[in-house]
């Protein structure tokens, strides 16, 4: 297993109510070793062993990843909860901007966007958004793939879906935090797909 590739961490039966809300904190805080180590301690409970050969490391070297990451974890506050109250002008805004990613409207997209706005890609890019190469690095993407709205968890999120055989599943998914009537934070978690599995629900993926 290499931790610096999220895909290779294996996929998640259900996650516990106690866990779930920390996966976010989780993939923004810790760096891919000890994040590795903790998911496959906390959330798939493999024994010190068994993640030692999994990452190619010792036991004493999984303690130590597993020390520095369950305490970077409990000195970092909790992110605040999203409200779960209907938003019309956020639901506007995201059916925006999935029509315009979808048409690769790249101009189209920009005036969505605040001048000042912050983009985080997990484990990729973390600063202002028009210093980045965001649209450029989906644009090279050579697996078929598209955006959609979905219910994840009684949230309405931007859900990347890519094709498989005959249809679209999620992929992983997008977060965007509008202010007014621009967006003005982005956080993207393409690099980590290993995510959607651990989403005890998507409940439905609206129609684009």
């Amino acid at each position: 297993m290499n931790v610096s590739d999220p895909e290779s961490i294996p996929a998640a039966g259900a996650v516990s109510l106690e866990i779930r809300p920390a996966i976010e904190r989780l993939v923004l805080t810790l760096p891919p070793k000890e994040r590795a180590c903790v998911l496959l301690k906390e959330v798939f409970e493999y024994s010190l062993e068994e993640i030692a050969e999994l990452i190619g490391s010792s036991v004493g070297a999984v303690k130590s990843a597993l020390n520095r990451g369950r305490s970077k974890l409990a000195s970092t506050p909790p992110a605040a909860q999203p409200s779960r109250k209907p938003d019309p002008e956020l639901k506007r805004v995201l059916k925006l901007y999935i029509e315009r990613f979808n048409r690769r409207d790249w101009d189209g997209l920009r005036e969505l966007i605040s001048a000042d706005a912050q983009l985080r890609v997990a484990d990729a890019f973390r600063g202002r958004f028009a210093d980045s190469p965001y649209f450029t690095n989906y644009e090279r993407w050579s697996m078929p793939w598209k955006l959609g709205l979905a219910d994840v968890e009684d949230e309405t999120v931007v859900v990347v879906l890519r094709r498989d055989v005959d249809t679209f599943t999620p992929y992983s998914f997008v977060r965007l935090h509008v202010s007014g009537q621009h967006i003005d934070r982005i956080v993207d978690y393409s690099h980590c797909p290993w995510i959607a599995p651990l989403a005890e629900e998507v409940a439905r993926v609206h129609a684009s």
